[in-house]
């Protein structure tokens, strides 16, 4: 199929007002009852969200990692060398489109739990690592290594593996419309995405995707307030909480509204270049050799335990605090992700999108915890309290800030680090404002105005959560677990969908490797007479100058 009529198939669609309906009214609905009465809802989404850890948690685990698995079996086989998206090369440079990938997912986490989690880890070990005293040297391998799962290979497989080879395979080759349903047209053909199953696919992830970002952007003007109040001595109070959210909103919304290789194309770039910058600074003037003894150590011990800490249900409480609660959210970005990655992934191979979303952005993200978190383990060694009392008291924001604050030009690194923060922000919101308008409308480039009513929609409900107080945010990260259930359902397809996928795309490109070596030999061309069309052009040259001759 032509580049042209591959465009024209999927941007025929329009607005699903459906999906519309039922995602943003049940988002709004989630606001408004929590406005109403914050505790009742906190009781609701705490009885759901144990329900679903209990009973999903360990279908999740063996979900995430077979996933891996799978992925890497495609990207290492002959299936890796199929070129997907029905382009011949990609439409970016591959920095730019691996910063792009990395960007969309990070958000606010690629700093704040960077310099957080592992400390969390440090004072008190993981069950997974048993017999571990915290705050010891003998906990730092192991509270790294638990970091490096959460945000690892299993997290980032499940975002852009499976999912983007099935979405290639649907909607660039059968024509269906880039929403999360037609990650079930393997399964259940064009009728059943056409469906009411695919209108609550599509509902379900959008719900998910939007619980996953509204939480974070209220979170981070919780955050960055407090931030405001440390640094300039600017009140921490909900006017200065809505400043943030506001101009976090605006800032993402308008880049949402850019074309997609600009607005998010140009933050994902500039992200990656400050955190590059912030790790150089960091390990010249820090504690760059614990920082590379600590990465060796801890990474050598994930890999050595990699399939018994994936698996591991030793204790499932503190999993669903941990683990289970990383994996219902990334399974909720899962479907918006696929949607993001698919659309920037066109013209490259299935290698390659294996290879940078599930080992390279994993292994750059465990250097950077390891840079973030390892400095603030450093310091806590030497000198106890220094970061930990921080943390406790005053939350994430206040460790990134105790541990920045020790280095040397902790001046100008405070506010790098806090503008990076609001970036990798702003690049997610972005991201899955896009994803959720391509959604909503099925067309690669949405109308402008659904990705700034969606942009606006979740940066109000933020705001919203935020005024209720610290119980609302939280009721809404305890729902982002809940809302994963159906669409981890929806993702267990995939372990199989996506290798028949690849399977097809490889015969699909053969197919027309087989057809181009045809054409370009010259059989088949000008037929006459009855003659065969698989007569050679060479035959006919000769038949005409007998003719001529006769």
């Amino acid at each position: 199929m032509s580049d042209k009529n591959i465009g024209e198939s999927i941007n025929q669609s329009s607005t699903d007002w459906p999906v519309f309906a039922i995602s943003g009214g049940f988002i709004v609905l989630f606001v408004v009852v929590a406005l109403l009465n914050v505790d009742l809802v906190t009781r609701w989404v705490n009885v759901a969200q144990h329900f679903s850890t209990t009973y999903f948690g360990a279908l999740w685990q063996v979900l995430l990692f077979a996933t891996f698995v799978i992925a890497l079996y495609l990207g290492f086989s002959n299936y890796g060398n199929v070129r997907v998206g029905g382009l011949d090369r990609p439409e970016i440079s591959t920095f730019r489109w691996i910063s792009m990938v990395m960007c969309a997912l990070l958000a606010g986490g690629g700093v704040f739990w960077s310099s957080a989690e592992p400390m969390y880890h440090f004072l008190t070990p993981p069950p997974t690592f048993p017999g571990v005293t915290g705050s010891t040297a003998g906990a730092v391998a192991p509270a790294l290594a638990q970091c490096y799962l959460h945000w690892g290979f299993l997290a980032w497989a499940i975002l852009g593996t499976l999912g983007t080879i099935v979405l290639m395979y649907s909607c660039y080759h059968k024509k269906m419309p880039m929403k999360p349903r037609a990650l079930l047209y393997p399964l259940i053909g064009e009728a059943g995405v056409n469906g009411p199953i695919g209108t609550i696919v599509d509902a379900a992830s959008i719900i998910a995707v939007a619980a996953g970002t509204i939480g974070p952007i209220g979170f981070l003007g919780l955050q960055l307030s407090y931030s405001l109040e440390f640094l300039l001595g600017i009140p921490d109070i909900y006017s200065s909480q809505l400043g943030v959210i506001v101009v976090i909103t605006l800032v993402y919304t308008l880049a949402a509204a850019t074309p997609i290789y600009k607005g998010i194309n140009l933050l994902s770039k500039i992200n990656v270049l400050i955190a590059i910058s912030l790790m150089a600074v960091i390990m010249v003037v820090g504690p760059g050799g614990f920082i590379v003894d600590s990465f060796l150590s801890a990474f050598g011990l994930y890999l050595q335990d990699f399939v018994r800490v994936s698996l591991d249900r030793s204790n499932t409480q503190w999993l669903g605090w941990w683990t289970v609660f990383y994996w219902g959210w990334f399974l909720g970005y899962g479907p918006m992700m696929a949607i993001f990655v698919t659309r920037i992934s066109r013209g490259r191979t299935i290698r390659e999108i294996v290879l940078s979303v599930a080992v390279i952005a994993p292994v750059v993200t465990n250097i950077w915890f390891t840079v973030l978190g390892g400095a603030g383990i450093h310091y806590e060694l030497i000198n106890p309290g220094s970061v930990s009392k921080a943390l406790n008291e005053s939350g994430l924001p206040a460790a990134l800030i105790a541990i920045v604050g020790q280095l040397p030009l902790s001046a100008l690194l405070i506010p790098v680090a806090l503008v990076l923060v609001v970036l990798f922000l702003v690049t997610t919101g972005a991201g899955m404002t896009y994803s959720i308008a391509i959604s909503v409308t099925g067309d690669e480039d949405p109308p402008i105005w659904v990705r700034l009513f969606w942009g606006a929609l979740m940066g109000a409900m933020a705001a919203v959560l935020i005024k209720i107080g610290d119980g609302g945010i939280k009721a809404l990260q305890t729902f982002i677990i809940v809302s994963a259930v159906p669409v981890g359902v929806f993702y267990i397809p995939q372990l199989w969908t996506g290798i028949k996928c690849a399977k097809l795309l490889a015969k699909a490109q053969e197919k027309e490797a087989e057809e181009e070596a045809r054409l370009a030999s010259g059989v088949g061309e000008f037929p006459e007479n009855g003659e065969s069309a698989d007569t050679p052009c060479t035959e006919f040259d000769l038949t005409d100058q007998a003719r001529v001759n006769t």
